[in-house]
């Protein structure tokens, strides 16, 4: 970002574009694989489809709202990692754990919820893009980009 450019700009939505696709076609390979084979008994496939739905349920606007918080911590997690040392898994655990806890939503880990539902139709395809991908990821690039970046900057803006 100190060399802004539409030519830099492009290439980090196109580094973005190719880390978002990667982890949803890994997120899509799970659902494949719980909802084709039978990985999960039939009780366990229930409960998952019962909380995969918790997804559903929210508002446009509640999407946004926990995604940004998600996408905040996600970005704080990221930043935290390399002076954590040995205790990056902790740091993992502990994050996921308050996203999971608080109800909020992230894209990558919400999308593997979304793809069960809709493998196993419970959710159309084009009610997980509007409903789900689009105000989740919105929420994600707000809370994770936006508002960490702004904070980040805050701390090294005397130092550029």
């Amino acid at each position: 970002m100190a060399d802004f450019t539409l030519a830099n700009l492009w290439r980090l939505g196109r580094l973005w574009s190719v880390v978002l696709v990667a982890n949803l076609v890994g997120t899509l390979v799970v659902a494949l694989l719980y909802t084709f084979t039978s990985v999960l008994t039939p009780e366990l496939s229930a409960a998952m489809l019962k909380v995969a739905g918790e997804i559903t349920n929210h508002t446009w606007t509640e999407m946004v709202l926990r995604a940004i918080a998600s996408g905040f911590l996600i970005a704080t997690m990221v930043w935290l990692l390399p002076s954590a040392e040995a205790a990056q898994f902790h740091v993992i655990v502990v994050i996921t754990y308050l996203i999971a806890a608080a109800g909020f939503m992230h894209i990558v880990a919400g999308s593997a919820e979304a793809f069960f539902l809709v493998l196993n139709g419970h959710l159309g395809v084009q009610a997980m893009v509007v409903d789900f991908f689009i105000p989740v990821l919105v929420g994600n690039i707000i809370g994770g980009t936006v508002l960490f970046a702004l904070i980040a900057y805050a701390q090294v803006m005397h130092e550029i």
